[in-house]
């Protein structure tokens, strides 16, 4: 948590200067790899329809997950077949693994799980996507169109079409590369992009800006959709890339929240993370709530976040889309 904070702030911290050389080489490395892919010297998997990869530059945080989710729900809409592949970050196996209904965050990960039932889309995990892709393929010969959630230095995997996700926020830090900072990939994959979104705010290099508004709330242990008690103090958790974005939003929206516990990203709940917290009803996020509900209490709750693509977008990217399916 403490380096993710040093990460965003303008001045580079001494302690990460020392990482500065640790920088030099994953930057070496990952050029040379990412070459080997492009010159052809690696084998990369083609998917026999067109593949969206929505992934970003930074270390979480960027909204990925309601893009993926807001896509699907879109081209559904449009009358395509979506479906999706995803690492499952923190999942078990084996792989790939096509995830069910009845899954639990625990086995398969929280944001997988979360986008199978938000989506109604078939969702396959594997840490290597071209074996997601092909299980995807196979299981669910309907699928005409494949969202990838992350991978966009997964260069094994070909892609017909990259939405590079940034934070108008939060930018991309420091600018420094892993671990000095907080990127993946430097800021130059960003200028040579056709699809770089922003959401939470505008970036220089985005091409459309993504609204991203906090939706409904929900029983964490039944998923019942109920109205908030506004006017009531709660206690708030976060396991989220960016745990103060969610309670800068519940401040946004009049909730009093007397404490609030952030835990890293993808944070393996159990009860007792919320031995200081009892007391008050608690809030959480969504993606939160799919590893806390077997053990949730009543009053606990988790609110939806919903992504607003912009018509623009909707129009450019469906003829894009359409031309890569001509392509196949």
């Amino acid at each position: 948590m403490w380096l993710q904070k040093q990460w965003y702030k303008a001045k580079l911290h001494p302690l990460l200067i020392l990482l500065a050389p640790l920088s030099l080489l994953f930057w070496l490395l990952t050029n040379l790899r990412r070459s080997f892919y492009h010159l052809g010297l690696i084998k990369r998997y083609k998917a026999e329809v067109p593949v969206i990869v929505v992934g970003n530059i930074s270390v979480g945080g960027t909204g990925k997950t309601p893009m993926v989710v807001a896509l699907c729900q879109w081209l559904k809409d449009e009358g395509w077949t979506p479906g999706i592949i995803s690492r499952g970050y923190g999942a078990k196996g084996p792989f790939p693994h096509s995830i069910a209904e009845n899954d639990n965050a625990a086995g398969v990960g929280d944001e997988p799980l979360l986008m199978r039932r938000r989506t109604d889309c078939p969702v396959v995990i594997a840490p290597k996507r071209a074996e997601a892709a092909q299980l995807l393929s196979e299981q669910h010969p309907e699928v005409d169109v494949i969202i990838s959630d992350d991978g966009l230095q997964h260069y094994a995997l070909k892609r017909d079409i990259e939405l590079i996700m940034i934070d108008g926020e939060r930018g991309t830090g420091n600018g420094w590369l892993l671990p000095a900072g907080p990127l993946r990939e430097g800021p130059w994959r960003l200028k040579g992009a056709d699809w770089v979104i922003s959401n939470y705010g505008r970036h220089a290099f985005a091409r459309h800006v993504v609204d991203v508004k906090p939706g409904h709330w929900y029983r964490v242990d039944n998923d019942e959709k109920v109205e908030l008690e506004t006017d009531s103090s709660f206690n708030a958790v976060a396991g989220i890339g960016y745990p103060q974005r969610f309670f800068n939003s519940l401040s946004e929206q009049g909730v009093q929240v007397e404490k609030s516990q952030a835990f890293a990203d993808h944070h393996v709940f159990s009860e007792e993370d919320f031995s200081q917290l009892s007391g008050k009803p608690i809030l959480m996020t969504e993606k939160d709530a799919g590893k806390c509900q077997s053990f949730a209490q009543p009053d606990w709750y988790y609110q939806t976040i919903e992504a607003q693509l912009p018509e623009i977008m909707k129009t450019n990217l469906l003829a894009e889309l359409e031309r890569k399916k001509n392509a196949h």
